[in-house]
Protein backbone atom coordinates (compact mmCIF):
# COMPACT_ATOMS: atom_id res chain seq x y z
CA UNK A 1 0.00 0.00 0.00
CA UNK A 2 1.35 3.38 -1.08
CA UNK A 3 2.18 5.91 1.77
CA UNK A 4 0.37 9.21 1.30
CA UNK A 5 2.82 11.69 2.22
CA UNK A 6 2.51 14.49 4.84
CA UNK A 7 3.07 17.52 3.24
CA UNK A 8 2.26 18.87 -0.17
CA UNK A 9 5.21 18.11 -2.33
CA UNK A 10 4.13 21.89 -3.85
CA UNK A 11 4.04 23.28 -0.43
CA UNK A 12 7.13 22.10 0.59
CA UNK A 13 9.35 23.81 -2.22
CA UNK A 14 7.12 27.18 -2.38
CA UNK A 15 5.94 26.74 -6.08
CA UNK A 16 3.12 26.51 -7.73
CA UNK A 17 1.67 23.30 -9.47
CA UNK A 18 1.55 24.72 -12.59
CA UNK A 19 5.38 25.83 -12.02
CA UNK A 20 7.97 24.77 -14.25
CA UNK A 21 10.75 22.54 -14.26
CA UNK A 22 13.63 25.17 -13.89
CA UNK A 23 11.04 26.86 -11.08
CA UNK A 24 11.34 23.53 -9.10
CA UNK A 25 15.32 23.00 -9.80
CA UNK A 26 15.72 26.65 -8.37
CA UNK A 27 13.72 26.33 -5.08
CA UNK A 28 14.93 22.83 -4.38
CA UNK A 29 18.67 24.59 -4.56
CA UNK A 30 17.73 27.07 -2.56
CA UNK A 31 15.94 25.50 0.28
CA UNK A 32 19.05 22.41 0.26
CA UNK A 33 21.57 24.89 1.06
CA UNK A 34 19.21 26.48 4.06
CA UNK A 35 18.48 23.11 5.70
CA UNK A 36 21.32 21.03 4.85
CA UNK A 37 22.63 19.46 8.11
CA UNK A 38 26.46 20.16 7.36
CA UNK A 39 24.92 24.30 7.86
CA UNK A 40 22.63 23.26 10.84
CA UNK A 41 24.79 21.02 13.03
CA UNK A 42 22.30 19.49 15.86
CA UNK A 43 19.19 21.05 14.29
CA UNK A 44 16.83 18.23 14.22
CA UNK A 45 14.07 20.35 12.40
CA UNK A 46 16.34 21.91 10.17
CA UNK A 47 17.56 18.50 9.28
CA UNK A 48 13.59 17.14 8.96
CA UNK A 49 12.88 19.86 6.32
CA UNK A 50 15.85 19.10 4.38
CA UNK A 51 14.56 15.47 4.38
CA UNK A 52 11.00 16.97 3.11
CA UNK A 53 12.36 19.01 0.47
CA UNK A 54 14.67 16.43 -1.14
CA UNK A 55 11.71 13.91 -0.86
CA UNK A 56 9.52 16.18 -2.52
CA UNK A 57 11.79 16.98 -5.28
CA UNK A 58 12.80 12.89 -6.37
CA UNK A 59 8.85 13.10 -7.04
CA UNK A 60 8.08 16.52 -8.94
CA UNK A 61 11.58 16.29 -10.72
CA UNK A 62 9.95 13.28 -12.61
CA UNK A 63 8.07 13.83 -15.39
CA UNK A 64 6.00 10.60 -14.33
CA UNK A 65 5.91 10.49 -10.60
CA UNK A 66 5.08 14.17 -10.86
CA UNK A 67 1.98 12.97 -13.49
CA UNK A 68 1.17 10.18 -11.00
CA UNK A 69 1.23 12.63 -7.63
CA UNK A 70 -0.81 15.26 -9.45
CA UNK A 71 -3.71 12.71 -10.20
CA UNK A 72 -3.69 10.33 -6.99
CA UNK A 73 -1.77 12.78 -3.91
CA UNK A 74 1.05 10.10 -3.61
CA UNK A 75 3.63 8.14 -5.83
CA UNK A 76 3.92 4.20 -5.62
CA UNK A 77 6.28 2.17 -7.95
CA UNK A 78 3.72 -0.27 -8.20
CA UNK A 79 1.19 2.28 -10.16
CA UNK A 80 -2.71 3.03 -9.08
CA UNK A 81 -3.62 0.38 -6.16
CA UNK A 82 -6.34 -1.62 -7.28
CA UNK A 83 -5.59 -1.19 -11.36
CA UNK A 84 -5.43 -3.43 -14.24
CA UNK A 85 -2.87 -4.67 -15.79
CA UNK A 86 -2.15 -1.07 -17.35
CA UNK A 87 -1.26 0.51 -14.13
CA UNK A 88 -4.21 2.48 -14.99
CA UNK A 89 -5.65 4.70 -12.16
CA UNK A 90 -9.57 3.90 -11.72
CA UNK A 91 -12.49 5.55 -10.63
CA UNK A 92 -13.30 9.02 -11.50
CA UNK A 93 -10.73 11.62 -12.32
CA UNK A 94 -7.98 8.70 -11.78
CA UNK A 95 -8.05 8.76 -8.38
CA UNK A 96 -7.70 5.74 -6.17
CA UNK A 97 -7.59 4.30 -2.62
CA UNK A 98 -5.69 2.74 -0.20
CA UNK A 99 -7.29 -1.56 -0.53
CA UNK A 100 -10.27 -0.53 -1.70
CA UNK A 101 -12.22 -0.07 -5.63
CA UNK A 102 -15.28 1.12 -6.05
CA UNK A 103 -14.74 0.25 -10.18
CA UNK A 104 -17.52 -2.72 -9.95
CA UNK A 105 -20.39 -0.79 -8.17
CA UNK A 106 -23.08 1.00 -9.02
CA UNK A 107 -24.49 3.55 -6.73
CA UNK A 108 -27.50 4.21 -8.84
CA UNK A 109 -29.47 2.85 -6.59
CA UNK A 110 -29.03 5.04 -4.06
CA UNK A 111 -29.74 8.40 -5.44
CA UNK A 112 -32.76 6.81 -7.69
CA UNK A 113 -36.00 8.95 -7.38
CA UNK A 114 -38.39 6.09 -8.21
CA UNK A 115 -39.36 3.86 -11.22
CA UNK A 116 -38.88 5.90 -14.59
CA UNK A 117 -35.63 7.69 -13.43
CA UNK A 118 -33.34 5.28 -14.18
CA UNK A 119 -31.73 7.32 -16.63
CA UNK A 120 -31.48 9.82 -14.58
CA UNK A 121 -30.05 8.14 -11.77
CA UNK A 122 -27.44 7.07 -13.87
CA UNK A 123 -26.20 10.77 -14.97
CA UNK A 124 -26.58 11.48 -11.32
CA UNK A 125 -24.34 8.16 -10.40
CA UNK A 126 -21.80 9.47 -12.69
CA UNK A 127 -22.24 13.27 -11.24
CA UNK A 128 -21.71 12.17 -7.94
CA UNK A 129 -18.49 9.63 -8.29
CA UNK A 130 -16.50 12.28 -8.12
CA UNK A 131 -18.41 13.67 -4.91
CA UNK A 132 -17.69 10.02 -3.47
CA UNK A 133 -14.26 10.10 -4.11
CA UNK A 134 -13.61 13.04 -2.20
CA UNK A 135 -15.45 12.02 0.63
CA UNK A 136 -13.67 8.85 0.61
CA UNK A 137 -10.29 10.87 0.45
CA UNK A 138 -11.10 12.71 3.72
CA UNK A 139 -12.44 10.05 5.50
CA UNK A 140 -9.06 7.58 4.69
CA UNK A 141 -5.99 10.45 4.99
CA UNK A 142 -7.48 11.54 8.05
CA UNK A 143 -9.84 14.32 7.45
CA UNK A 144 -7.90 16.13 4.83
CA UNK A 145 -7.41 16.38 1.75
CA UNK A 146 -4.05 18.05 1.50
CA UNK A 147 -2.61 16.03 4.02
CA UNK A 148 -1.88 17.92 7.81
CA UNK A 149 -0.94 21.38 8.15
CA UNK A 150 2.53 22.06 9.86
CA UNK A 151 1.81 22.44 14.00
CA UNK A 152 4.48 24.71 16.13
CA UNK A 153 7.35 22.70 17.13
CA UNK A 154 9.60 23.52 20.12
CA UNK A 155 12.92 24.34 18.77
CA UNK A 156 15.92 21.59 18.74
CA UNK A 157 18.48 21.86 21.71
CA UNK A 158 22.27 22.87 20.64
CA UNK A 159 25.03 21.15 21.61
CA UNK A 160 29.14 22.46 21.81
CA UNK A 161 32.25 21.15 23.22
CA UNK A 162 34.55 23.97 25.52
CA UNK A 163 38.17 23.40 25.93
CA UNK A 164 39.36 24.90 29.30
CA UNK A 165 42.85 24.90 31.58
CA UNK A 166 43.01 22.38 34.74
CA UNK A 167 43.44 25.77 36.99
CA UNK A 168 40.18 27.04 35.11
CA UNK A 169 38.28 23.85 35.91
CA UNK A 170 39.72 24.14 39.55
CA UNK A 171 38.91 27.63 40.20
CA UNK A 172 36.14 27.88 37.95
CA UNK A 173 35.66 30.53 35.25
CA UNK A 174 33.71 33.03 33.04
CA UNK A 175 33.86 32.77 29.78
CA UNK A 176 31.88 33.95 26.26
CA UNK A 177 31.42 30.88 23.34
CA UNK A 178 30.21 31.92 19.95
CA UNK A 179 27.71 29.62 18.61
CA UNK A 180 25.28 29.65 15.64
CA UNK A 181 21.11 28.98 15.92
CA UNK A 182 17.68 30.03 14.76
CA UNK A 183 16.39 32.72 16.46
CA UNK A 184 12.77 34.48 16.10
CA UNK A 185 12.39 36.15 13.05
CA UNK A 186 12.41 40.19 14.51
CA UNK A 187 9.94 41.16 11.38
CA UNK A 188 7.02 38.50 12.12
CA UNK A 189 7.90 37.32 15.78
CA UNK A 190 7.65 33.67 15.09
CA UNK A 191 4.49 33.84 13.36
CA UNK A 192 5.82 33.23 9.81
CA UNK A 193 2.99 36.20 8.32
CA UNK A 194 3.92 39.29 6.29
CA UNK A 195 2.83 42.72 7.04
CA UNK A 196 -0.41 41.39 5.07
CA UNK A 197 -1.55 39.53 7.85
CA UNK A 198 -3.60 36.57 6.38
CA UNK A 199 -6.88 36.78 4.25
CA UNK A 200 -10.16 34.87 3.51
CA UNK A 201 -9.67 31.62 2.00
CA UNK A 202 -10.83 31.94 -1.10
CA UNK A 203 -12.27 28.08 -1.96
CA UNK A 204 -14.32 27.89 1.77
CA UNK A 205 -15.08 31.66 1.94
CA UNK A 206 -13.88 31.65 5.38
CA UNK A 207 -15.76 28.87 6.97
CA UNK A 208 -12.65 26.43 6.53
CA UNK A 209 -15.67 23.59 5.19
CA UNK A 210 -16.95 23.05 2.13
CA UNK A 211 -19.79 21.33 0.79
CA UNK A 212 -19.79 18.19 -1.46
CA UNK A 213 -23.05 16.73 -3.10
CA UNK A 214 -23.11 12.84 -3.34
CA UNK A 215 -26.44 12.24 -5.19
CA UNK A 216 -28.73 13.49 -2.76
CA UNK A 217 -26.90 13.77 0.53
CA UNK A 218 -24.58 16.67 1.14
CA UNK A 219 -21.21 16.59 2.84
CA UNK A 220 -19.36 18.88 4.88
CA UNK A 221 -16.00 18.39 4.28
CA UNK A 222 -12.68 20.35 5.58
CA UNK A 223 -11.05 22.57 3.79
CA UNK A 224 -8.43 21.26 1.64
CA UNK A 225 -6.78 24.81 1.03
CA UNK A 226 -6.72 26.13 4.39
CA UNK A 227 -6.89 23.17 6.90
CA UNK A 228 -10.02 24.30 8.22
CA UNK A 229 -8.68 27.61 9.34
CA UNK A 230 -10.66 29.52 7.32
CA UNK A 231 -7.64 31.91 6.58
CA UNK A 232 -4.22 31.75 4.61
CA UNK A 233 -1.44 33.63 5.34
CA UNK A 234 0.59 35.81 3.43
CA UNK A 235 4.60 34.56 4.13
CA UNK A 236 7.12 36.46 6.11
CA UNK A 237 9.23 38.11 3.44
CA UNK A 238 12.21 37.94 6.06
CA UNK A 239 11.93 34.05 7.09
CA UNK A 240 9.65 33.22 4.20
CA UNK A 241 7.21 31.55 6.69
CA UNK A 242 9.16 29.99 9.05
CA UNK A 243 9.48 32.42 11.89
CA UNK A 244 12.79 32.10 12.19
CA UNK A 245 15.97 33.03 10.69
CA UNK A 246 19.64 31.78 11.10
CA UNK A 247 22.15 34.04 13.39
CA UNK A 248 25.44 33.79 15.07
CA UNK A 249 25.01 35.23 18.58
CA UNK A 250 28.00 35.12 21.60
CA UNK A 251 26.49 33.69 24.83
CA UNK A 252 28.29 34.03 28.13
CA UNK A 253 29.11 30.96 30.00
CA UNK A 254 29.79 30.33 33.63
CA UNK A 255 32.22 27.39 34.51
CA UNK A 256 31.65 26.79 38.50
CA UNK A 257 34.97 25.38 40.45
CA UNK A 258 35.71 21.92 40.36
CA UNK A 259 34.23 21.38 36.90
CA UNK A 260 35.05 17.22 35.52
CA UNK A 261 36.33 16.63 32.22
CA UNK A 262 32.91 15.81 30.14
CA UNK A 263 30.78 17.51 32.38
CA UNK A 264 27.69 19.03 31.12
CA UNK A 265 26.65 22.50 31.55
CA UNK A 266 23.12 23.30 30.44
CA UNK A 267 21.73 26.94 29.68
CA UNK A 268 17.85 27.21 29.08
CA UNK A 269 16.74 28.68 25.92
CA UNK A 270 19.95 29.25 24.35
CA UNK A 271 18.96 26.37 21.43
CA UNK A 272 17.29 26.96 18.26
CA UNK A 273 14.25 29.17 18.46
CA UNK A 274 11.06 26.53 17.93
CA UNK A 275 8.64 26.85 14.52
CA UNK A 276 5.61 29.17 14.46
CA UNK A 277 6.43 31.16 17.78
CA UNK A 278 6.97 27.92 19.70
CA UNK A 279 9.58 27.76 22.53
CA UNK A 280 13.22 27.63 22.22
CA UNK A 281 15.56 24.45 22.86
CA UNK A 282 18.42 24.36 25.34
CA UNK A 283 21.94 25.04 24.84
CA UNK A 284 23.88 22.12 25.80
CA UNK A 285 27.96 22.64 27.00
CA UNK A 286 30.46 19.85 27.47
CA UNK A 287 33.50 21.31 28.62
CA UNK A 288 36.65 19.17 27.63
CA UNK A 289 39.67 19.76 30.68
CA UNK A 290 43.51 19.86 29.98
CA UNK A 291 45.47 17.57 31.48
CA UNK A 292 48.28 19.17 34.31
CA UNK A 293 51.81 18.32 33.91
CA UNK A 294 52.34 17.42 37.86
CA UNK A 295 48.64 17.16 39.01
CA UNK A 296 46.29 14.56 38.43
CA UNK A 297 42.17 14.34 38.75
CA UNK A 298 40.43 11.19 40.04
CA UNK A 299 36.84 11.94 41.19
CA UNK A 300 37.45 14.66 43.76
CA UNK A 301 40.93 13.45 45.15
CA UNK A 302 44.46 15.53 43.64
CA UNK A 303 47.09 13.09 42.78
CA UNK A 304 50.80 13.64 42.32
CA UNK A 305 54.13 11.69 42.18
CA UNK A 306 56.89 13.35 44.23
CA UNK A 307 60.61 12.23 43.72
CA UNK A 308 62.26 11.97 47.19
CA UNK A 309 66.85 11.02 47.33
CA UNK A 310 67.88 7.88 49.03
CA UNK A 311 68.58 9.90 51.95
CA UNK A 312 65.45 11.40 52.43
CA UNK A 313 63.91 8.24 52.47
CA UNK A 314 66.22 6.44 54.82
CA UNK A 315 66.31 9.44 57.09
CA UNK A 316 63.12 11.16 57.00
CA UNK A 317 62.84 14.69 55.49
CA UNK A 318 60.31 17.68 55.85
CA UNK A 319 59.69 18.60 52.07
CA UNK A 320 57.66 21.29 50.46
CA UNK A 321 55.24 20.04 48.24
CA UNK A 322 52.91 21.68 45.62
CA UNK A 323 49.55 22.03 46.05
CA UNK A 324 46.07 23.44 44.06
CA UNK A 325 46.11 25.75 47.03
CA UNK A 326 49.82 26.69 47.06
CA UNK A 327 52.48 25.28 48.93
CA UNK A 328 52.47 22.79 52.21
CA UNK A 329 55.23 20.68 53.76
CA UNK A 330 54.80 16.94 53.83
CA UNK A 331 56.63 15.10 56.58
CA UNK A 332 58.50 12.06 55.32
CA UNK A 333 59.26 9.64 57.59
CA UNK A 334 62.47 7.32 58.00
CA UNK A 335 62.35 4.31 56.46
CA UNK A 336 60.30 5.27 53.84
CA UNK A 337 59.90 3.20 50.40
CA UNK A 338 59.75 3.79 47.29
CA UNK A 339 55.65 4.59 45.94
CA UNK A 340 54.51 4.96 49.19
CA UNK A 341 51.10 7.24 49.73
CA UNK A 342 50.64 9.76 51.85
CA UNK A 343 46.98 11.58 52.45
CA UNK A 344 47.03 15.30 52.79
CA UNK A 345 43.35 15.76 53.76
CA UNK A 346 40.79 18.90 52.48
CA UNK A 347 43.93 19.54 49.68
CA UNK A 348 41.49 17.95 47.12
CA UNK A 349 38.86 19.50 44.82
CA UNK A 350 35.90 21.49 46.22
CA UNK A 351 32.56 19.55 45.34
CA UNK A 352 29.44 22.56 45.75
CA UNK A 353 26.50 19.74 45.50
CA UNK A 354 28.16 17.62 48.59
CA UNK A 355 29.79 20.53 50.05
CA UNK A 356 32.59 18.56 50.98
CA UNK A 357 36.22 18.59 49.87
CA UNK A 358 38.58 15.51 48.50
CA UNK A 359 42.29 15.15 49.40
CA UNK A 360 45.44 15.32 48.17
CA UNK A 361 47.42 11.96 47.97
CA UNK A 362 50.99 11.89 47.63
CA UNK A 363 53.01 9.25 46.16
CA UNK A 364 56.65 9.32 46.76
CA UNK A 365 59.21 7.65 44.37
CA UNK A 366 62.75 7.17 45.17
CA UNK A 367 65.64 8.68 42.92
CA UNK A 368 69.05 6.83 42.79
CA UNK A 369 72.21 8.87 43.22
CA UNK A 370 74.30 9.41 40.14
CA UNK A 371 77.46 7.68 41.10
CA UNK A 372 80.17 9.51 39.73
CA UNK A 373 83.42 9.77 42.25
CA UNK A 374 84.81 7.56 44.16
CA UNK A 375 83.72 8.86 47.84
CA UNK A 376 80.07 8.09 46.56
CA UNK A 377 80.93 4.11 45.74
CA UNK A 378 82.61 4.27 49.33
CA UNK A 379 79.50 4.86 51.25
CA UNK A 380 77.26 3.01 49.39
CA UNK A 381 79.97 -0.32 50.17
CA UNK A 382 79.47 0.15 53.56
CA UNK A 383 76.19 1.07 53.30
CA UNK A 384 76.02 -2.53 51.76
CA UNK A 385 77.70 -4.48 54.43
CA UNK A 386 75.46 -2.39 57.04
CA UNK A 387 72.91 -3.69 55.55
CA UNK A 388 73.54 -7.40 53.99
CA UNK A 389 70.33 -8.61 53.93
CA UNK A 390 68.57 -9.59 50.43
CA UNK A 391 65.12 -7.23 49.45
CA UNK A 392 64.13 -10.02 47.13
CA UNK A 393 63.70 -12.81 49.46
CA UNK A 394 60.50 -12.82 49.81
CA UNK A 395 59.81 -13.12 46.59
CA UNK A 396 61.33 -16.65 46.36
CA UNK A 397 59.71 -17.63 49.35
CA UNK A 398 56.29 -16.61 47.50
CA UNK A 399 57.66 -18.82 44.41
CA UNK A 400 58.34 -21.81 45.90
CA UNK A 401 55.79 -21.64 47.93
CA UNK A 402 53.35 -24.78 47.38
CA UNK A 403 56.02 -26.57 45.06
Amino acid sequence: MPATPKHDYYETLGVARGASEEDIRKAYRKLARKYHPDLNPGDKSAEDRFKNVQEAYDILSDVKKRQMYDQVGFYSENGFPGAGPGGGAPGAGGRSYPNMDFGGFDFSDYFRGGAGAESQARESSRESAGGFSNIFNQFFRGGSGSGAEQQPERGSDLEYGLTISFWQAMRGTQTRLEITRYEQCPTCHGAGEGPAGSVTCPECNGSGTVSQMAGNMKFNLTCPRCHGKGRLKNACPTCHGDGRIASVETVDIRIPAGAQDGSRLRVAGKGNAGTMGAPPGDLYITTHVEPHPVFRREGDNILMKLPITVAEAGLGAKIEIPTIDGKTLLKIPPGTQNNQKFRLRERGVMNARKNTRGDQIVEVALEAPKVNDERTKELLRELAQLHPEDPRQKIWQEVDHGR
